[in-house]
């Protein structure tokens, strides 16, 4: 897509990802802690957020509006997050998404931060969810 532009979002502009969120009825919400990165042609069309941990980062938040998904919007907008992260980022996600995880480079993560851990699990006892890090 050449007018497909991967950006980290300025915090006053922050509110336009919690909109896109609602506007396709994700229960995802920003995380005012992270930093928000978007793909966008005129609108936003996917996002997510890199929230500093642990020497670390936790991805959180990837959402693709349903219309523009099987056009590698997501790994366009993960690799463009992901260039300046030098340290470990963690993330969960349903088994099914392991696949597309591996092929940016996430692995399955056995030990995770203490405060990952424990939202895991959390998480756990609702969802199916695994841990990965690159």
């Amino acid at each position: 897509m050449p007018d497909l532009h991967c950006h980290a979002l300025p915090a006053p502009l922050l509110p336009l990802v919690d909109e896109f969120y609602r506007a396709h009825r994700s229960p995802m919400r920003i995380d005012r802690q992270a930093q928000v990165w978007v793909a966008q042609h005129t609108a936003i069309v996917a996002a997510l957020c890199l929230r500093p941990l642990a020497h670390g980062y936790w991805l959180s938040g990837l959402f693709v509006a349903p219309s523009q998904r099987g056009q590698g919007l997501a790994r366009q907008l993960l690799e463009q997050a992901l260039v300046q992260a030098r340290e470990p980022v963690w993330l969960f996600c349903h088994p099914d998404l392991h696949s597309f995880y591996a092929s940016l480079g996430f692995m399955p993560c056995t030990s995770l931060p203490t405060v990952l851990a424990e939202r895991l699990s959390r998480y756990q006892r609702k969802k199916n969810l695994i841990a990965l890090y690159r």
